[in-house]
Parts: C-alpha cells; sequence; structure tokens
C-alpha cells in the first residue's frame, strides 16, 4: 500500500513569555492510503497541533510532512491550502458551518469555490446520505448539535477528499447521537475510500480505527494496529 500521510521528526515549540514551551517533539509515523487511524492521549498531549501540522494548517519548528505525494514545507502557504482544497476534508468538534448559510448551501460552497458543476446537486445528494435532504433549507441555529454534526460530514466528503481530518468528531454530541454520527463517517468513508485520520479521547472510537497512535507530553508512546482488526 501507498503513504499517504508520512511524518518524520516532527517537533513544535511556541514561545510563551520567556520560556520555550515543546508540543510535540520527535514525532514519526505514517499513514497508508485507505487506513483508518487514529491519535489518542490526554488533553495537552500535542494531539490537535499535531493534526494541524499534519493537514498543514501550522508549519513546524523541525521535521516535515508529506501529504498526498507533497512535502509541506516546500509549499507556501497559498500552495497548502490549495492542496487542502482538493485533497483534504475536516470535520471539528463545534462544527464550523457558516450561521448565515443554509445546510445546503453549507455543503455546496465549498464545490461552487472550486468551480464544480452541478454543486447544489451533489449537496443535496450528500444531505440525503446523512438523513438530512429534507433540511436543506434550515439554517444551522434551526438544526440539533447531531445535525450540525452530520451537515458537517456531508460538507467534508463534498471535495470527494483523499484525506479526511476529524478532530473531536463526537465531543460535543450526547453518546447516542455520537454513535450515529461516528455510523455515517465510517459507512461514508468506506464508501469513497478515503483515508481517516481522526483524533479522540474516546477509546472506543479509537478502537474502531485499524491503527492507534498514543501520545502523552508530546511524544508517542504506542503506535501498534489495534485489536480488533
Amino acid at each position: 500500500m501507498s503513504k499517504i500521510l508520512k511524518i518524520n521528526g516532527l517537533e513544535k515549540t511556541y514561545t510563551s513569555g520567556a520560556k520555550q514551551l515543546t508540543v510535540l517533539q520527535n514525532i514519526t509515523f505514517d499513514v497508508e492510503k485507505g487506513q483508518t487511524f487514529s491519535i489518542v492521549g490526554p488533553s495537552g498531549s500535542g494531539k490537535t497541533t499535531l493534526l494541524g501540522l499534519c493537514a498543514g494548517l501550522d508549519t513546524p519548528n523541525a521535521g516535515n510532512v508529506e501529504l498526498c505525494g507533497h512535502d509541506l514545507n516546500t509549499l507556501n502557504e497559498d500552495e497548502r491550502a490549495q492542496l487542502r482544497n482538493r485533497e483534504v476534508g475536516f470535520i471539528f468538534q463545534n462544527f464550523q458551518l457558516l450561521p448565515t448559510l443554509t445546510t445546503l448551501e453549507n455543503v455546496s460552497v465549498p464545490l461552487e469555490l472550486q468551480g464544480a458543476k452541478q454543486a447544489a446537486k451533489r449537496g443535496m445528494e450528500l444531505l440525503a446520505q446523512v438523513g438530512l435532504a429534507d433540511r436543506f433549507h434550515h439554517y444551522p441555529s434551526q438544526l440539533s448539535g447531531g445535525e450540525q454534526q452530520r451537515v458537517a460530514l456531508a460538507r467534508a466528503f463534498s471535495n470527494s477528499p483523499s484525506i479526511l481530518f476529524a478532530d473531536e468528531p463526537t465531543g460535543n454530541l450526547d453518546d447516542e447521537t455520537g454513535e450515529k454520527v461516528i455510523k455515517l463517517l465510517f459507512d461514508l468513508n468506506k464508501a469513497s475510500n478515503t483515508t481517516l485520520v481522526i483524533v479522540t479521547h474516546d477509546l472506543d472510537l479509537a478502537n474502531r480505527t485499524q491503527q492507534i497512535l498514543r501520545l502523552k507530553g508530546g511524544e508517542i508512546i504506542t503506535n501498534q494496529p489495534t485489536v480488533t482488526h
């Protein structure tokens, strides 16, 4: 299998006053194309920082990230953004839907920005897949948390991404709603043959992926296949 994400010797530090705060150090791992992969660890272990670096949302102090065959260190900010638009999908804990846009607009706008034809038609197809075709004209404020995350799921898959990064996708949902969202996420992922990288503190969710990387204090403790796979 080919590697869609290659992380080598990654380090990230922040300056806080006169102090240097090391958030990540000596992070090296690969993710295979089509794999489901989770990153777990306690709060403050560097999970979200690592996800941002993997997706090219931030740059490391040392080491490099190769995403979809591109060394992110060699790309400028615009080139990284273009790569994300083409190849990457995102799901966040707080949904990040645009409040002034309808459900359908939230899903189809990314497609329109890419110049896709029939963006609205594709948007409706995705809303139907997540069970929200009848809510296409509603605004985010008119939807429950679970419904908003389902819209975010539809949006994440709208550009048929090669890799999808999910940051605590059930963090703001109750158990029952979270379970429905996770089933949808894995079903859509399988249908699209997308690589899935999930940051989570939920070990039950992590155990549904094929590989678990554990962080503690900004370092990798273990990186191994799950028992169920």
